[in-house]
Protein backbone atom coordinates (compact mmCIF):
# COMPACT_ATOMS: atom_id res chain seq x y z
CA UNK A 1 0.00 0.00 0.00
CA UNK A 2 2.74 2.47 1.00
CA UNK A 3 6.36 2.44 -0.12
CA UNK A 4 9.04 1.26 2.31
CA UNK A 5 10.53 4.76 2.18
CA UNK A 6 7.35 6.60 3.19
CA UNK A 7 5.73 4.26 5.74
CA UNK A 8 8.30 4.92 8.54
CA UNK A 9 7.67 8.66 8.18
CA UNK A 10 3.91 8.14 8.41
CA UNK A 11 4.41 5.97 11.49
CA UNK A 12 6.52 8.68 13.17
CA UNK A 13 3.81 11.26 12.47
CA UNK A 14 1.17 8.88 13.79
CA UNK A 15 3.01 8.08 17.04
CA UNK A 16 3.34 11.74 17.99
CA UNK A 17 -0.26 12.41 16.96
CA UNK A 18 -1.37 9.50 19.14
CA UNK A 19 0.69 10.55 22.17
CA UNK A 20 -0.27 14.23 22.04
CA UNK A 21 -3.97 13.33 21.74
CA UNK A 22 -3.75 10.60 24.38
CA UNK A 23 -2.22 12.96 26.95
CA UNK A 24 -5.38 15.05 26.88
CA UNK A 25 -7.41 12.17 28.39
CA UNK A 26 -5.08 9.55 29.91
CA UNK A 27 -4.31 11.78 32.89
CA UNK A 28 -7.98 11.82 34.01
CA UNK A 29 -7.88 8.31 35.42
CA UNK A 30 -4.71 9.09 37.39
CA UNK A 31 -6.02 12.28 39.03
CA UNK A 32 -7.08 10.60 42.32
CA UNK A 33 -3.64 8.98 42.71
CA UNK A 34 -1.87 12.22 41.81
CA UNK A 35 -3.99 14.17 44.30
CA UNK A 36 -3.19 11.71 47.13
CA UNK A 37 0.56 11.60 46.48
CA UNK A 38 0.91 15.34 45.98
CA UNK A 39 -1.42 16.18 48.91
CA UNK A 40 -3.76 18.21 46.70
CA UNK A 41 -7.50 18.34 46.24
CA UNK A 42 -9.06 17.20 42.96
CA UNK A 43 -9.81 20.76 41.84
CA UNK A 44 -6.14 21.70 42.01
CA UNK A 45 -4.76 18.63 40.23
CA UNK A 46 -7.43 18.90 37.50
CA UNK A 47 -5.59 22.01 36.32
CA UNK A 48 -2.94 19.66 34.87
CA UNK A 49 -5.57 18.52 32.34
CA UNK A 50 -7.10 21.93 31.69
CA UNK A 51 -3.83 23.79 31.13
CA UNK A 52 -2.71 21.16 28.62
CA UNK A 53 -5.86 21.59 26.52
CA UNK A 54 -5.80 25.41 26.82
CA UNK A 55 -2.21 25.77 25.62
CA UNK A 56 -2.67 23.34 22.71
CA UNK A 57 -5.87 24.99 21.52
CA UNK A 58 -4.50 28.50 21.99
CA UNK A 59 -1.23 27.95 20.09
CA UNK A 60 -2.21 25.47 17.38
CA UNK A 61 -3.04 28.10 14.74
CA UNK A 62 0.21 29.96 15.38
CA UNK A 63 2.34 26.85 14.87
CA UNK A 64 0.35 25.86 11.81
CA UNK A 65 1.10 29.25 10.30
CA UNK A 66 4.78 29.04 11.31
CA UNK A 67 4.90 25.64 9.62
CA UNK A 68 3.74 27.27 6.37
CA UNK A 69 6.26 30.09 6.79
CA UNK A 70 9.48 28.32 7.84
CA UNK A 71 8.79 24.65 7.13
CA UNK A 72 6.37 22.16 8.61
CA UNK A 73 9.08 19.57 9.32
CA UNK A 74 11.16 22.09 11.28
CA UNK A 75 8.22 22.95 13.54
CA UNK A 76 7.26 19.26 13.86
CA UNK A 77 10.79 18.21 14.88
CA UNK A 78 11.14 20.95 17.49
CA UNK A 79 7.70 20.04 18.80
CA UNK A 80 8.65 16.36 19.02
CA UNK A 81 11.62 17.18 21.24
CA UNK A 82 9.64 19.58 23.42
CA UNK A 83 6.80 17.11 23.94
CA UNK A 84 9.20 14.32 24.87
CA UNK A 85 11.15 16.57 27.26
CA UNK A 86 7.91 17.83 28.83
CA UNK A 87 6.76 14.22 29.33
CA UNK A 88 10.00 13.44 31.17
CA UNK A 89 9.54 16.43 33.47
CA UNK A 90 5.82 15.76 34.09
CA UNK A 91 6.54 12.39 35.67
CA UNK A 92 8.84 13.93 38.32
CA UNK A 93 6.85 14.64 41.48
CA UNK A 94 8.06 18.08 42.56
CA UNK A 95 4.67 19.58 43.36
CA UNK A 96 1.78 21.17 41.50
CA UNK A 97 3.60 24.18 40.05
CA UNK A 98 6.34 22.01 38.55
CA UNK A 99 3.72 19.66 37.11
CA UNK A 100 1.87 22.57 35.48
CA UNK A 101 5.16 23.90 34.08
CA UNK A 102 5.93 20.47 32.60
CA UNK A 103 2.43 20.17 31.14
CA UNK A 104 2.81 23.58 29.46
CA UNK A 105 6.06 22.39 27.82
CA UNK A 106 4.27 19.20 26.79
CA UNK A 107 1.36 21.19 25.36
CA UNK A 108 3.59 23.55 23.35
CA UNK A 109 5.30 20.53 21.81
CA UNK A 110 1.96 18.81 21.17
CA UNK A 111 0.53 21.89 19.43
CA UNK A 112 3.63 22.05 17.18
CA UNK A 113 3.22 18.41 16.10
CA UNK A 114 -0.59 18.41 15.88
CA UNK A 115 -0.73 21.53 13.75
CA UNK A 116 1.61 20.19 11.08
CA UNK A 117 1.12 16.41 10.98
CA UNK A 118 -1.76 16.46 8.48
CA UNK A 119 0.00 19.07 6.31
CA UNK A 120 3.16 16.92 6.20
CA UNK A 121 1.05 13.88 5.35
CA UNK A 122 -0.59 15.77 2.48
CA UNK A 123 2.82 16.75 1.12
CA UNK A 124 4.32 13.29 1.62
CA UNK A 125 1.72 11.32 -0.33
CA UNK A 126 0.38 11.83 -3.81
CA UNK A 127 -3.41 12.32 -4.23
CA UNK A 128 -3.98 8.66 -5.16
CA UNK A 129 -2.68 7.53 -1.73
CA UNK A 130 -3.56 10.57 0.37
CA UNK A 131 -6.85 9.29 1.80
CA UNK A 132 -5.19 6.03 2.86
CA UNK A 133 -2.46 7.98 4.61
CA UNK A 134 -5.07 10.21 6.24
CA UNK A 135 -6.90 7.10 7.45
CA UNK A 136 -3.79 6.02 9.36
CA UNK A 137 -3.45 9.49 10.90
CA UNK A 138 -7.16 9.61 11.75
CA UNK A 139 -6.85 6.22 13.40
CA UNK A 140 -4.04 7.49 15.64
CA UNK A 141 -6.07 10.62 16.53
CA UNK A 142 -9.16 8.62 17.44
CA UNK A 143 -7.25 5.96 19.34
CA UNK A 144 -5.57 8.69 21.35
CA UNK A 145 -8.86 10.40 22.18
CA UNK A 146 -10.77 7.26 23.25
CA UNK A 147 -8.14 4.85 24.62
CA UNK A 148 -6.85 7.09 27.42
CA UNK A 149 -8.83 5.58 30.33
CA UNK A 150 -8.06 1.98 29.31
CA UNK A 151 -4.32 2.53 28.79
CA UNK A 152 -4.05 4.73 31.88
CA UNK A 153 -5.88 2.15 34.00
CA UNK A 154 -3.52 -0.60 32.83
CA UNK A 155 -0.42 1.50 33.64
CA UNK A 156 -1.74 2.35 37.11
CA UNK A 157 -2.27 -1.35 37.88
CA UNK A 158 1.43 -2.10 37.41
CA UNK A 159 3.22 1.20 38.09
CA UNK A 160 2.89 4.71 39.57
CA UNK A 161 1.16 7.64 37.84
CA UNK A 162 4.56 8.98 36.71
CA UNK A 163 4.72 6.29 34.04
CA UNK A 164 1.63 7.72 32.36
CA UNK A 165 3.99 10.49 31.25
CA UNK A 166 7.26 8.57 31.11
CA UNK A 167 5.93 6.03 28.64
CA UNK A 168 6.05 8.87 26.08
CA UNK A 169 9.82 9.27 26.45
CA UNK A 170 11.13 6.11 24.75
CA UNK A 171 8.34 6.25 22.16
CA UNK A 172 9.10 9.93 21.52
CA UNK A 173 12.84 9.35 21.07
CA UNK A 174 12.27 6.46 18.64
CA UNK A 175 9.64 8.37 16.65
CA UNK A 176 11.84 11.48 16.50
CA UNK A 177 14.83 9.54 15.18
CA UNK A 178 12.67 7.70 12.63
CA UNK A 179 11.03 10.94 11.53
CA UNK A 180 14.35 12.77 11.12
CA UNK A 181 15.51 10.03 8.77
CA UNK A 182 12.29 9.25 6.90
CA UNK A 183 10.51 12.60 6.55
CA UNK A 184 11.77 15.02 3.89
CA UNK A 185 12.68 18.60 4.72
CA UNK A 186 10.37 21.22 3.28
CA UNK A 187 10.79 24.88 2.45
CA UNK A 188 8.57 27.51 3.93
CA UNK A 189 7.06 30.46 2.10
CA UNK A 190 8.36 33.21 4.41
CA UNK A 191 10.07 33.84 7.73
CA UNK A 192 9.21 34.11 11.42
CA UNK A 193 8.86 37.89 11.14
CA UNK A 194 5.88 37.33 8.83
CA UNK A 195 3.93 35.73 11.66
CA UNK A 196 0.88 37.65 12.89
CA UNK A 197 1.70 37.83 16.60
CA UNK A 198 -1.21 40.17 17.39
CA UNK A 199 -3.66 37.72 15.84
CA UNK A 200 -1.98 34.83 17.67
CA UNK A 201 -2.35 36.67 20.99
CA UNK A 202 -6.00 37.46 20.30
CA UNK A 203 -6.73 33.83 19.42
CA UNK A 204 -4.94 32.58 22.56
CA UNK A 205 -6.96 34.96 24.76
CA UNK A 206 -10.17 33.88 23.00
CA UNK A 207 -9.42 30.24 23.82
CA UNK A 208 -8.54 31.10 27.44
CA UNK A 209 -11.85 32.98 27.83
CA UNK A 210 -13.68 30.00 26.34
CA UNK A 211 -12.11 27.54 28.80
CA UNK A 212 -12.76 29.87 31.75
CA UNK A 213 -16.42 30.15 30.73
CA UNK A 214 -16.76 26.38 30.34
CA UNK A 215 -14.97 25.59 33.62
CA UNK A 216 -16.97 28.13 35.62
CA UNK A 217 -20.18 27.01 33.93
CA UNK A 218 -19.64 23.42 35.01
CA UNK A 219 -18.87 24.47 38.58
CA UNK A 220 -21.42 27.28 39.09
CA UNK A 221 -24.04 26.88 36.39
CA UNK A 222 -24.06 28.61 33.00
CA UNK A 223 -26.41 31.46 33.91
CA UNK A 224 -24.16 33.06 36.54
CA UNK A 225 -22.63 36.52 36.03
CA UNK A 226 -18.96 35.36 35.84
CA UNK A 227 -19.83 32.77 33.18
CA UNK A 228 -21.85 35.23 31.10
CA UNK A 229 -19.06 37.80 31.31
CA UNK A 230 -16.51 35.17 30.25
CA UNK A 231 -18.60 34.27 27.20
CA UNK A 232 -19.01 37.96 26.35
CA UNK A 233 -15.23 38.42 26.61
CA UNK A 234 -14.70 35.39 24.37
CA UNK A 235 -17.04 36.76 21.69
CA UNK A 236 -15.49 40.24 21.87
CA UNK A 237 -11.96 38.84 21.57
CA UNK A 238 -12.97 36.64 18.64
CA UNK A 239 -14.55 39.59 16.80
CA UNK A 240 -11.35 41.57 17.41
CA UNK A 241 -9.34 38.64 16.03
CA UNK A 242 -11.46 38.46 12.86
CA UNK A 243 -11.10 42.22 12.36
CA UNK A 244 -7.31 41.91 12.69
CA UNK A 245 -7.15 39.03 10.21
CA UNK A 246 -9.10 41.06 7.67
CA UNK A 247 -6.88 44.14 7.97
CA UNK A 248 -3.28 42.92 8.45
CA UNK A 249 -1.12 42.31 5.41
CA UNK A 250 -0.03 38.80 6.44
CA UNK A 251 -2.72 37.33 8.71
CA UNK A 252 -2.31 34.38 11.04
CA UNK A 253 -5.42 32.80 9.52
CA UNK A 254 -6.12 33.56 5.87
CA UNK A 255 -9.91 33.78 5.94
CA UNK A 256 -10.08 33.08 2.21
CA UNK A 257 -9.74 29.35 2.91
CA UNK A 258 -13.26 29.46 4.38
CA UNK A 259 -14.65 30.62 1.05
CA UNK A 260 -14.45 26.97 0.01
CA UNK A 261 -17.79 25.45 1.01
CA UNK A 262 -16.15 22.02 1.02
CA UNK A 263 -13.46 23.14 3.49
CA UNK A 264 -15.80 25.01 5.85
CA UNK A 265 -18.49 22.35 5.96
CA UNK A 266 -15.96 19.53 6.35
CA UNK A 267 -14.32 21.26 9.34
CA UNK A 268 -17.72 22.03 10.94
CA UNK A 269 -18.89 18.46 10.36
CA UNK A 270 -15.72 17.09 11.97
CA UNK A 271 -16.10 19.37 15.00
CA UNK A 272 -19.74 18.33 15.43
CA UNK A 273 -18.89 14.63 15.19
CA UNK A 274 -16.12 14.98 17.79
CA UNK A 275 -18.54 16.81 20.07
CA UNK A 276 -21.10 14.02 19.78
CA UNK A 277 -18.45 11.31 20.09
CA UNK A 278 -17.20 12.74 23.39
CA UNK A 279 -20.53 11.79 25.00
CA UNK A 280 -19.47 8.15 24.88
CA UNK A 281 -16.23 8.91 26.78
CA UNK A 282 -18.20 10.53 29.61
CA UNK A 283 -21.39 8.47 29.82
CA UNK A 284 -20.31 4.88 29.20
CA UNK A 285 -17.73 4.67 32.06
CA UNK A 286 -20.51 5.88 34.44
CA UNK A 287 -22.88 3.30 32.99
CA UNK A 288 -20.43 0.40 33.13
CA UNK A 289 -18.76 1.09 36.50
CA UNK A 290 -21.47 2.76 38.58
CA UNK A 291 -24.73 1.56 37.06
CA UNK A 292 -23.65 -2.00 36.07
CA UNK A 293 -21.05 -2.43 38.82
CA UNK A 294 -18.18 -3.44 36.51
CA UNK A 295 -14.59 -3.12 37.73
CA UNK A 296 -12.54 -0.31 36.18
CA UNK A 297 -10.28 -2.73 34.31
CA UNK A 298 -13.22 -4.68 32.88
CA UNK A 299 -15.04 -1.46 31.95
CA UNK A 300 -11.90 -0.36 30.11
CA UNK A 301 -11.88 -3.63 28.17
CA UNK A 302 -15.52 -3.12 27.15
CA UNK A 303 -14.76 0.46 26.08
CA UNK A 304 -11.88 -0.78 23.92
CA UNK A 305 -14.47 -2.14 21.47
CA UNK A 306 -14.76 1.44 20.17
CA UNK A 307 -11.09 1.98 19.20
CA UNK A 308 -10.87 -1.62 17.94
CA UNK A 309 -13.71 -0.88 15.51
CA UNK A 310 -11.93 2.27 14.45
CA UNK A 311 -8.60 0.46 14.10
CA UNK A 312 -10.14 -2.10 11.76
CA UNK A 313 -12.27 0.18 9.58
CA UNK A 314 -10.14 3.35 9.27
CA UNK A 315 -7.63 1.77 6.84
CA UNK A 316 -10.49 0.23 4.84
CA UNK A 317 -12.11 3.67 4.58
CA UNK A 318 -8.81 5.13 3.40
CA UNK A 319 -8.47 2.56 0.62
CA UNK A 320 -12.06 3.10 -0.52
CA UNK A 321 -11.69 6.88 -0.36
CA UNK A 322 -8.75 6.79 -2.77
CA UNK A 323 -10.83 4.81 -5.24
CA UNK A 324 -14.35 6.19 -4.82
CA UNK A 325 -16.16 9.45 -4.02
CA UNK A 326 -15.02 10.79 -0.62
CA UNK A 327 -18.18 12.80 -0.03
CA UNK A 328 -20.43 9.79 -0.58
CA UNK A 329 -18.32 7.64 1.77
CA UNK A 330 -18.46 10.41 4.40
CA UNK A 331 -22.26 10.60 4.06
CA UNK A 332 -22.73 6.84 4.56
CA UNK A 333 -20.31 6.87 7.51
CA UNK A 334 -22.31 9.59 9.29
CA UNK A 335 -25.48 7.63 8.49
CA UNK A 336 -23.90 4.66 10.30
CA UNK A 337 -23.15 6.84 13.35
CA UNK A 338 -26.73 8.16 13.23
CA UNK A 339 -28.16 4.63 13.37
CA UNK A 340 -25.83 3.50 16.16
CA UNK A 341 -26.81 6.53 18.27
CA UNK A 342 -30.29 4.99 18.47
CA UNK A 343 -28.64 1.92 19.99
CA UNK A 344 -27.40 3.93 22.99
CA UNK A 345 -31.01 4.99 23.69
CA UNK A 346 -31.98 1.34 24.12
CA UNK A 347 -29.15 0.46 26.51
CA UNK A 348 -30.54 -0.27 29.97
CA UNK A 349 -30.22 -2.38 33.10
CA UNK A 350 -30.56 -5.77 31.40
CA UNK A 351 -28.67 -5.05 28.18
CA UNK A 352 -26.12 -7.81 27.65
CA UNK A 353 -22.57 -6.44 27.75
CA UNK A 354 -21.68 -8.12 24.43
CA UNK A 355 -24.50 -6.02 22.90
CA UNK A 356 -22.99 -2.88 24.46
CA UNK A 357 -19.62 -3.86 23.03
CA UNK A 358 -21.20 -4.40 19.60
CA UNK A 359 -22.74 -0.90 19.70
CA UNK A 360 -19.37 0.60 20.68
CA UNK A 361 -17.61 -1.44 17.96
CA UNK A 362 -20.01 -0.31 15.22
CA UNK A 363 -19.78 3.28 16.46
CA UNK A 364 -15.98 3.21 16.34
CA UNK A 365 -16.02 1.62 12.89
CA UNK A 366 -18.45 4.24 11.56
CA UNK A 367 -16.35 7.09 12.98
CA UNK A 368 -13.27 5.50 11.40
CA UNK A 369 -15.08 5.44 8.07
CA UNK A 370 -15.99 9.13 8.52
CA UNK A 371 -12.67 10.64 9.55
CA UNK A 372 -10.42 9.38 6.77
CA UNK A 373 -12.35 10.79 3.78
CA UNK A 374 -13.42 13.91 5.68
CA UNK A 375 -9.84 14.81 6.62
CA UNK A 376 -8.76 14.17 3.04
CA UNK A 377 -11.52 16.53 1.84
CA UNK A 378 -10.35 19.24 4.26
CA UNK A 379 -6.73 19.08 3.12
CA UNK A 380 -7.57 18.82 -0.60
CA UNK A 381 -9.26 22.21 -0.74
CA UNK A 382 -6.29 24.48 0.03
CA UNK A 383 -3.09 25.47 -1.73
CA UNK A 384 0.16 23.83 -0.63
CA UNK A 385 1.31 27.04 1.08
CA UNK A 386 -1.75 26.89 3.37
CA UNK A 387 -1.59 23.19 4.30
CA UNK A 388 -0.18 23.95 7.76
CA UNK A 389 -2.89 26.42 8.76
CA UNK A 390 -5.61 24.19 7.23
CA UNK A 391 -4.40 21.25 9.33
CA UNK A 392 -4.33 23.53 12.38
CA UNK A 393 -7.92 24.65 11.84
CA UNK A 394 -8.97 21.02 11.54
CA UNK A 395 -7.07 20.06 14.71
CA UNK A 396 -8.48 23.07 16.60
CA UNK A 397 -11.99 22.00 15.60
CA UNK A 398 -11.30 18.52 16.99
CA UNK A 399 -9.98 19.89 20.29
CA UNK A 400 -12.87 22.30 20.74
CA UNK A 401 -15.30 19.52 19.84
CA UNK A 402 -13.76 17.33 22.52
CA UNK A 403 -14.07 20.08 25.15
CA UNK A 404 -17.62 21.03 24.09
CA UNK A 405 -18.70 17.40 24.06
CA UNK A 406 -17.29 16.71 27.51
CA UNK A 407 -18.98 19.85 28.87
CA UNK A 408 -22.32 19.19 27.18
CA UNK A 409 -22.40 15.55 28.24
CA UNK A 410 -21.73 16.25 31.92
CA UNK A 411 -24.02 19.30 32.01
CA UNK A 412 -26.98 17.58 30.34
CA UNK A 413 -26.48 14.43 32.42
CA UNK A 414 -26.51 16.20 35.77
CA UNK A 415 -29.24 18.70 34.82
CA UNK A 416 -31.49 15.83 33.74
CA UNK A 417 -30.66 13.87 36.90
CA UNK A 418 -31.31 16.94 39.07
CA UNK A 419 -34.68 17.50 37.40
CA UNK A 420 -35.63 13.88 37.98
CA UNK A 421 -34.55 13.75 41.64
CA UNK A 422 -35.80 17.22 42.64
CA UNK A 423 -32.52 18.79 43.76
CA UNK A 424 -29.09 19.53 42.30
CA UNK A 425 -26.75 16.56 41.93
CA UNK A 426 -23.22 16.46 40.54
CA UNK A 427 -22.44 12.75 40.69
CA UNK A 428 -23.86 9.26 40.58
CA UNK A 429 -26.70 8.66 43.11
CA UNK A 430 -26.24 5.09 44.37
CA UNK A 431 -29.64 4.92 46.04
CA UNK A 432 -31.49 5.82 42.83
CA UNK A 433 -29.72 4.21 39.85
CA UNK A 434 -32.75 4.76 37.60
CA UNK A 435 -32.09 8.51 37.84
CA UNK A 436 -28.72 8.05 36.14
CA UNK A 437 -30.26 5.92 33.38
CA UNK A 438 -32.77 8.70 32.68
CA UNK A 439 -30.00 11.33 32.58
CA UNK A 440 -27.85 9.15 30.32
CA UNK A 441 -30.67 8.71 27.81
CA UNK A 442 -31.41 12.46 27.78
CA UNK A 443 -27.73 13.15 27.12
CA UNK A 444 -27.65 10.61 24.29
CA UNK A 445 -30.68 12.34 22.75
CA UNK A 446 -28.56 15.51 22.62
CA UNK A 447 -25.73 13.53 21.00
CA UNK A 448 -28.26 12.18 18.49
CA UNK A 449 -29.33 15.75 17.65
CA UNK A 450 -25.70 16.70 17.02
CA UNK A 451 -25.21 13.73 14.69
CA UNK A 452 -28.44 14.63 12.85
CA UNK A 453 -27.00 18.12 12.35
CA UNK A 454 -23.74 16.66 10.97
CA UNK A 455 -25.77 14.32 8.74
CA UNK A 456 -27.72 17.32 7.46
CA UNK A 457 -24.50 19.20 6.67
CA UNK A 458 -23.14 16.19 4.80
CA UNK A 459 -26.42 15.76 2.90
CA UNK A 460 -26.52 19.43 1.91
CA UNK A 461 -22.87 19.32 0.84
CA UNK A 462 -23.52 16.28 -1.31
CA UNK A 463 -26.78 17.51 -2.85
CA UNK A 464 -25.51 20.97 -3.71
CA UNK A 465 -22.39 19.47 -5.24
CA UNK A 466 -24.46 17.19 -7.42
CA UNK A 467 -26.63 20.07 -8.53
CA UNK A 468 -23.64 22.16 -9.52
CA UNK A 469 -21.92 19.24 -11.28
Amino acid sequence: MFSKEKFPGLLALGIFTFMSTLDGSIVNIALPSMAREMHLDMGQVTWSVTIYLVVISGLILLFGRLGDLIGKMKIFNYGSLLFTFGSLLAGINLGLHFLLFARIIQAIGASMTMSNSFGITSQLFEPALRARAMSIMSMFVSLGSIAGPAIGGFILQIASWSYIFWINVPLGIIAYLVGRKALPEDEGSGSVKDADLLGATQMFLTIVAFFIAVSLGQAQGFMTVPVILSFVAMVALFIWFIHTEKTVEKPLLNLNIFRSKLFSMSVLTSMTMFTAGSFVNILMPFYLQDYRGAAAGFAGMVMMAYPVGMFIFSPIAGILSDKFDKEIITFFAISGVLIVQLGYLMVGSVTALPVVMLILFIHGGSVGFFQSPNNALVMSTVETKYLGIAGSVNALGRNLGFVLGTTLATTVLFVAMSGQIGHRVSGYVKSQPEVFLHGMHVAFYVALALVIFAWGLSSYRLLTRKKSA
